[in-house]
């Protein structure tokens, strides 16, 4: 039986459940699941859920589990990282799907994680790890060395600091192998990795650059192993050129913009 230590709060206990949802495969979770990954009593956790479900924050599923509800993904949405750069964002990453007919992802770091902020997924094209909103593995990911080649010096020694997982032969194992990665990043403007997350799959990602604020996102592009990605380069690094070039007119016209007088 889980014993609850006592100095949790309601809403350490409330963001532990919620928590527990990364994850999961199909977005949903038995409740004993959530029992289990949030390390809360099951009569806890049946109560809780309940709560979260009547204020909007979970959903019932037809197979009796619970799934993140519409109202905790619109304030998920609100936070200024995720929705101001997909909303900008967002036009030039239909081109580039448009173009490449290929898997195509924005993505933002977080810690030690790359988070997922959108993704325009092609019904033919190779199965992805993780989904929108998801988080991958900052060393196993082309965006996610791309978003690292950088970040400040705090980020990188945390990334290393961290178990680096192995998904593959391929992924990257070593600080040596992490720095060089990087290197190449921050040399070519971009990277390529095989195979890395996802066997049978090749990522390609660029960051993208603001001249006061570093890498703010990355643009990748996930295709089967043998694609000829001379062809999809060039338009991953105009895309996020071109990401970088809205973004900094935005907030260019924002700061001109005279304020209302009172």
């Amino acid at each position: 039986m889980t014993v609850e230590p006592p100095t949790r709060s309601v809403f350490t206990r409330a963001l532990s459940l919620l928590t527990a949802f990364t994850g999961a495969p199909s977005g949903e979770r038995k409740l004993s699941e959530l029992a289990r990954l949030s390390g809360l009593p099951l009569t806890t956790t049946h109560r809780l859920c309940g709560q979260l479900e009547r204020e909007g924050m979970l959903e019932r599923t037809p197979t009796g589990g619970y799934r993140v509800g519409l109202r905790l993904w619109e304030l998920g949405m609100l936070a200024p990282r995720s929705h101001g750069l997909r909303e900008v964002a967002l036009p030039f990453l239909e081109d580039l799907y448009e173009v490449t007919h290929q898997n195509v992802q924005l993505m933002v770091l977080d810690g030690t994680e790359a988070v997922i902020v959108e993704r325009l997924r092609s019904r033919d094209a190779v199965r992805l790890a993780g989904a929108a909103g998801g988080r991958l593995p900052v060393h196993a990911t082309s965006g996610g060395v791309a978003l690292l080649a950088y970040s400040d010096p705090g980020t990188v020694a945390a990334v290393l600091a961290s178990p680096m997982a192995r998904y593959s032969e391929a992924t990257i194992q070593s600080e040596h192998e992490l720095r060089a990665a990087m290197a190449r990043v921050r040399q070519q403007g971009y990277l390529e990795l095989r195979a890395h997350l996802t066997p049978g799959s090749v990522s390609i990602a660029a960051p993208i650059l603001l001249r006061s604020r570093g890498a703010v996102g990355a643009v990748s592009v996930v295709s089967e192993l043998g694609t000829d990605t001379r062809v999809l380069i060039p338009a991953i690094l105009t895309t996020a050129r071109a990401i970088g070039r809205a973004l900094g007119a935005d907030r260019s016209e924002t700061a001109a913009r005279p304020h209302a007088q009172p």
